[in-house]
């Protein structure tokens, strides 16, 4: 797969009757186009298969290519035996146990950290449990802030440099500003995360990126690891917990609206005058879909878990009963959504993929009835990926991803530095 397109859609060029400025510049571009191209990549590919898909000329992927293994975002892997007489090509891929980017995340129920290297291995993680609704930021981030140093000592222990930490949380988010608006379930408002955390907290001098959870989650779903988009690269993911989240996943990337608060699914509402919301309106789809919302309704305590929760609803009318009224409303609200963004598969991620047996007829019952395009264009329910803290994988290839948009940059630090 070529990133040409994905990189703003010009084409690499071997310019060599320019400036000084004019080759930095086209050098920097087509350091992004090769590298793009290697992590795309879904088998390691050679240098040759570079030059092909990218346009560029061979002799200048080999440049680029040797300014990449030097600076080891990708590496050489060896060659079978059968393969090493002549002149074969050495396959390239995404380096190994080098770089890494490291996610963290709040959520009503735990607060987790994962750090991912450059070929998609997990490094280090942890995940602490606890009950964070209506908590005060000034304890929990401080927590959080610990458990990500103690990752980052693990990375340092395992070789590993880091690009930097994306932080997920499930809400509003002023991502330019670094600053969580709104996280009606934490109870927290208007709050800068960077200032809690504690020291040592962020790898070298990064800044904290922080992120609305599902959009991370969602993003996660569409990586098969870092810069190599999964098969299905558009749909709407949605997550559950306490709260409802939602992304919209176009081609790979988030579509965060205007202010990047698009996404919000669990506060469309489902009846106006429903139950109260912890966001000051009433009847939102989390009333009815969250799961700590359908374990009330089926009459078990606050902290059922999803597994749990099944179960229940397999032996026990009433929890069955409170699980289907779920997916009516996470059906009404989810073809409202198919309507107005025209995609053609639902991810039903984080705290549903124990349930979705029991949710997906219930769902696609009101998919079909409800979207006008359906009888022409069915739209498919699926289960995510079942990992947990998925936002925490999110946050660190979103981490991963500022050295895979600017290799030139990463490159001229690290000989700033050596």
């Amino acid at each position: 797969m070529s990133y040409v397109g994905a990189l703003g859609g010009a084409s690499p060029r071997d310019d060599v009757e320019s400036s000084p400025a004019r080759q930095a510049s086209l050098r920097s571009h087509n350091l992004g186009v090769v590298a793009r191209t290697i992590f795309a990549s879904e088998a390691p590919i050679s240098r040759a298969g570079v030059a092909a898909l990218t346009g560029l000329t061979r002799s200048t992927v080999s440049r680029l290519t040797e300014e990449l293994l030097a600076a080891r975002l990708i590496t050489e892997l060896a060659l079978p035996d059968d393969r090493r007489r002549g002149r074969p090509a050495v396959p390239l891929a995404p380096a190994v146990g080098s770089i890494a980017g490291m996610g963290l995340e709040v959520n009503v129920d735990y607060v987790a950290g994962r750090v991912v290297d450059l070929a998609g291995t997990v490094v280090a993680e942890s995940l602490v449990a606890g009950n964070f609704e209506d908590s005060d930021p000034g304890e929990v981030l401080p927590l959080l802030g610990a458990l990500g140093r103690r990752l980052l000592a693990e990375a340092a222990a395992a070789g590993l440099t880091m690009a930097g930490t994306c932080l997920a949380l499930p809400g509003l988010v002023d991502t330019a500003a670094g600053r969580l608006l709104l996280a009606p379930n934490l109870g927290w408002r208007d709050l800068a995360p960077a200032d809690h955390l504690g020291p040592a907290v962020l790898p070298g001098n990064t800044s904290l990126h922080v992120a609305n959870e599902a959009d991370l989650a969602g993003f996660a779903q569409s990586m098969a690891r870092p810069g190599c988009p999964a098969g299905e690269d558009t749909f709407l993911y949605l997550s559950g917990g306490i709260g409802v989240g939602s992304a919209v996943v176009e081609r790979g990337r988030v579509a965060g609206g205007q202010r990047g608060w698009a996404g919000e699914l669990g506060h469309v509402t489902i009846e106006p005058d429903g139950p109260d919301c912890h966001c000051g309106s009433r009847g939102c789809l989390e009333r009815y879909a969250g799961i700590a919302a359908i374990a009330a309704a089926a009459g078990l305590p606050s902290d059922t878990t999803a597994t749990e929760l099944a179960a229940a609803a397999e032996r026990d009318a009433g929890a069955r009963a409170a699980v289907d009224r779920a997916a009516w409303a996470l059906g009404i609200a989810l073809a409202g959504a198919v309507n107005l963004i025209d995609v053609a598969s639902v991810a039903l991620g984080t705290g549903y993929v124990p349930l979705f047996p029991l949710l997906e007829p219930g769902i696609t019952e009101q998919l079909e009835r409800r979207v006008i395009s359906a009888s022409f264009a069915p739209v498919s329910v699926r289960p995510a990926n079942a990992t947990i803290a998925a936002a925490s994988t999110g946050g660190a290839l979103r981490a991963l991803e500022t050295v895979l948009d600017a290799p030139a940059a990463w490159i001229e630090a690290g000989a700033a530095t050596g």
